[in-house]
């Protein structure tokens, strides 16, 4: 594939991933009677990841996250000339995705999509159970590092082939549950990108955390899989 079509194939799929990921929050988890919840909210970016792997994963390699793909280079599985490039796409994908769910949110007669959240990732006052910043950068780097780990791992050369949508897609679910009480979730700076732009002020402040996390979290894995996978 040329890198016209990856790049599209980017920017699609991080599209779907914060519209249908943050749009579970913002649309359906605001209304209890609805019974989506966090595990409603967690599954929504899990099965966003899952659906998409196997629908573009062919064309881009499916990232839709600045943090696999540094990660991805970082482990030699990925071009580094390509990283910047992806990035890019996957954060106008984001933004993309944001920019559509306010569209449809503020449909709502009295929506106030700052009041909201947004569902934008932050820590302290701005946490969903108020956990700190070092609670924060913790959950985020170690949450990245084992979705990198598992990336890495179930798209080996020697894995079951055509299963990895699948372990990757129930990582990020799983990370999604434990973590969306801390941070609201990121393990993505793209995703964090897209609603903070939304909601100014401090989701801007803290943005810093969720792409400086994830990205050490992704870099570490991508140092410690390949000397535990060598024979």
């Amino acid at each position: 594939m040329g890198l016209p079509q990856k790049l599209s194939a980017e920017a699609f799929g991080t599209f779907w991933l914060v519209f249908t990921g943050c749009g579970s929050a913002v649309l359906a988890a605001a209304f209890p009677s609805l019974g989506i919840g966090l595990t409603g909210v967690s599954l929504a970016f899990g099965l966003s990841v899952l659906t998409m792997a196997y629908a573009i994963g062919v064309i881009s390699g499916c990232h839709l996250n600045p943090a696999v793909t540094v990660g991805l280079a970082t482990a030699g599985r990925f071009s580094k000339a390509e990283v910047l490039p992806y990035i890019i796409a996957q954060c106008l994908g984001a933004i993309l995705g944001a920019y559509v769910l306010s569209v449809i949110a503020s449909g709502k007669e009295g929506f106030d999509l700052v009041a909201s959240g947004f569902a934008a990732n932050g820590f302290g006052d701005h946490s969903p159970g108020h956990y700190s910043m070092i609670a924060a950068a913790v959950t985020e780097g170690v949450m990245t590092f084992m979705f990198l780990f598992v990336i890495l791992g179930a798209t080996d050369k020697h894995a079951p082939a055509g299963f990895a949508p699948i372990a990757i897609g129930l990582c990020l679910t799983l990370i999604h549950l434990v973590s969306i009480p801390v941070t609201n979730t990121s393990v993505n700076p793209a995703r964090s990108l897209g609603p903070a732009l939304f909601v100014g002020g401090w989701a801007i402040e803290q943005l810093w955390m969720f792409w400086v996390a994830p990205l050490a979290g992704a870099i570490l894995a991508g140092l410690v899989y390949p000397k535990l996978s060598s024979k």
